[in-house]
């Protein structure tokens, strides 16, 4: 368990923060949203595939649930992120969605399950002025386009802060294999359709090899390992602990986006890294009432009693 713990913290710490320029490198030549619903897609079909074959079956109702997820996560979340990054830089898309944690313990606080205390009112305005920084910075430098693309990265990060809160008391798929593959389907199967309905599908070209790697990158790491270890690491952390992962996320991006992709280094990125990641600390860090909803603990529960070829 202490080794399947250290991998899965590990595929959300690092292969998350090295999607931000694999997803740069492939809307550059494949449309957004087309992107995204490949990505998911294919890998949602694989772990339904495998699923399937290890004899696990998703009800009605977990589909259900499973839509409302995929939508949250991947049509929104996803959606939003992958068309932005056409016009912001992936070590700043990064930063903006760092914000997650906060998103998180406001909609706990709001929902009843956690208070919002002292420490957590702080760390949320902390993290709203390291917001300004780095999004009031970018309207100021580079036109509007660079502003609407920090809009809507920050609209997504709430859109999956919402769908963490929500997927720990939804009746979803017990086990994380079939779970992940219901939610990746679902959420590919509107982005899919959201690409028909934008016209991407007609605007689609032959891209270069650089694009195919980054979306095959994006299909293997970036879906099926890390959202595996994602949904695996929520049902036996609290949603705070798991969204830490947005301390390491942008620092990865923002160093391959300088290393790899060519992408500058400005001082207001920098201190919209620090006052953001100190504002995630001071909420990842204040006491909360619910460590994690009662159904994901169930979840985790009737897991661990599976028999070991269907985990």
């Amino acid at each position: 368990m202490r080794t399947r713990t250290v991998l899965a913290f590990a595929a959300i710490f690092i292969v998350w923060g090295s999607t931000y320029l694999a997803i740069r490198y492939a809307v550059a030549e494949i449309p957004p949203l087309l992107t995204a619903g490949l990505r998911h897609l294919t890998a949602g079909a694989l772990l339904l595939g495998w699923a399937q074959f290890k004899g696990l079956r998703a009800s009605a109702v977990e589909w259900r649930h499973s839509g409302v997820v995929g939508a949250l996560f991947f049509l929104i979340g996803h959606g939003t992120l992958h068309w932005a990054e056409q016009f912001v830089p992936s070590g700043l898309s990064a930063l903006l969605v760092a914000t997650e944690p906060v998103w998180i313990a406001v909609l706990l606080a709001t929902t009843g399950r956690s208070g919002l205390n002292a420490r957590t009112v702080v760390g949320l305005f902390i993290g709203l002025v390291g917001v300004w920084l780095l999004v009031g910075g970018a309207s100021l430098s580079r036109g509007p386009g660079l502003f609407a693309g920090c809009l809507a990265v920050l609209v997504g990060a709430a859109s999956w802060a919402v769908g963490v809160v929500y997927s720990q008391t939804a009746p979803l798929p017990v086990n994380p294999l079939l779970r992940t593959a219901t939610t990746l389907m679902c959420g590919a199967v509107m982005l899919l359709i959201a690409a028909a309905v934008f016209g991407e599908f007609g605007r689609l070209r032959m891209p270069s090899i650089l694009a195919v790697s980054s979306l095959a990158y994006l299909i293997v790491f970036g879906s099926i390992v890390a959202f595996t270890a994602y949904y695996w690491l929520l049902d036996r952390f609290s949603a705070t602990v798991v969204a830490t992962h947005t301390y390491v996320n942008p620092a990865v991006a923002v160093l391959l986006g300088w290393a790899i992709g060519g992408e500058h280094i400005s001082a207001s990125l920098v201190v919209g890294l620090i006052v953001i990641t100190s504002a995630i600390a001071l909420v990842s860090s204040a006491p909360s009432d619910v460590a994690h909803g009662r159904a994901s603990t169930e979840r985790a529960r009737a897991y661990s009693n599976l028999p070991m070829w269907r985990r």
